[in-house]
């Protein structure tokens, strides 16, 4: 379809020109217009043999239409030196340049992930306000003022160790997408899909990189769940409750071979074992059967890998699965002191859970009530108030 090959070569016709010109801004902005002109007239004129030269040679003249509508005398004299050839067609894919020069370390991560969404992702400015439900002049105005600090940059192949950035990205946007942080959907499968595409694209770039590799196989695992993750009436539905046949195995088998050859031949990063993780619970026939002795193995190699607020909590969860409530509830107790976590929704919804497990039903009731009033996402706020309410009766 024609959006999607369009968003493959976004980045791609955003690098030629940047080559050429150098002005990242300029460049992204006429590759921008030359994607609008591409989707209002290919789907009546067709696509052209050659999609990506049309792309850069549009992208190219309007570029050159910048330069030269600009008054300044140094900037009409410049321009009258230029040479008004398209840059030529390359056949290397620019995308992960692309994506290591949209996370530099002079921008802010929303930035970062705004200016990668609309730089590398091709997703509109509307497109990516309406997917972090934000006005669409707050996230004009972080693309802008991104652009605006990469001015004057030197636009070479950037240094590798920026990768890390770039995974940070991926994942900060495939999990905003997994489980909004607000509004009324639990899914943004708009941010989950384009999260996956992108790095997919990272992988076909380098498809040695334990890590990258670790955080597809970790995308592809986890989103497999998400046809069950929402009842017919949009109601959430916890992993234990899934009906675990409606989850996407094309997703779960690629995932599971890409995590297993990674363990196998690369060094152990964190991506890779939260995939290592998914893909035990994708593996377990119900949740009863989930091998829960082998997912804490895993949160306590991730703790000392890298240590986090939300691995403490999963870990807690794991903890207590393996050893009982109220030894979760202790490892909770010890847990919820780290200030990171102490105003959490999460850690009041495990402490429900495990308080409910453990007969405390009153106190169960009054977690989950102090969860739902902490959370912006409104179904996790209606699943919330549900278990409260199951549990007034008791």
């Amino acid at each position: 379809m024609i959006p999607e090959l369009l968003r493959s070569l976004a980045p791609q016709v955003t690098m030629a020109l940047v080559r050429r010109y150098g002005d990242f801004e300029a460049c992204e902005d006429a590759a921008q217009e030359a994607l609008l002109a591409a989707f209002r007239q290919w789907p009546s004129s067709g696509v052209p043999d050659h999609p990506k030269g049309w792309l850069i040679t549009t992208a190219s003249r309007r570029r050159i239409e910048q330069w030269r509508s600009d008054t300044a005398r140094q900037r009409r004299e410049e321009a009258a030196a230029w040479q008004p050839d398209p840059p030529p067609v390359s056949g290397v894919d620019d995308t992960l340049t692309l994506l290591l020069l949209c996370c530099h370390p002079a921008l802010t991560q929303p930035s970062q992930v705004a200016l990668t969404l609309r730089a590398v992702g091709g997703l509109t400015t509307a497109e990516i306000a309406r997917a972090f439900l934000v006005p669409e002049a707050t996230i004009g105005q972080r693309i802008s003022r991104a652009k605006r600090s990469l001015r004057g940059e030197r636009f070479e192949s950037p240094s590798s160790d920026r990768l890390s950035a770039v995974l940070q990205v991926l994942y900060l946007i495939f999990t905003e997408g997994h489980t909004a942080s607000s509004g009324d959907a639990l899914n943004r499968v708009e941010l989950t899909t384009e999260a996956i595409r992108l790095t997919r694209q990272l992988h076909a770039s380098l498809p040695t990189d334990g890590e990258v590799t670790g955080l597809l196989a970790l995308m592809l695992l986890t989103e497999a769940r998400r046809p069950a993750r929402v009842s017919a009436t949009g109601a959430l539905v916890p992993l234990a409750r899934q009906d675990r046949s409606r989850w996407m195995s094309e997703f779960i088998e690629e995932g599971v071979s890409l995590i297993t050859k990674a363990l196998s031949s690369a060094p152990v990063g964190p991506y890779q074992l939260q995939a290592a993780i998914a893909a035990v619970h994708d593996e377990a026939p119900t949740a009863e059967e989930t091998d829960w002795a082998e997912i804490l193995t895993l949160y306590d190699l991730l703790r000392v890998v890298a240590p986090g607020p939300m691995v403490t909590l999963n870990r807690v969860v794991a903890f207590a699965q393996v050893h009982g409530p109220a030894a979760g509830l202790a490892e909770l107790s010890s847990a919820a002191s780290d200030p990171a976590l102490a105003l959490h929704h999460r850690v009041d919804a495990v402490r429900g859970h495990l308080l409910e497990l453990s007969g405390e039903i009153e106190g169960a009731r009054e977690a989950y009530l102090a969860a739902a009033g902490r959370t912006l996402s409104l179904p996790e706020q209606e699943y919330l108030r549900s278990r409260a309410a199951a549990l007034a009766g008791r």
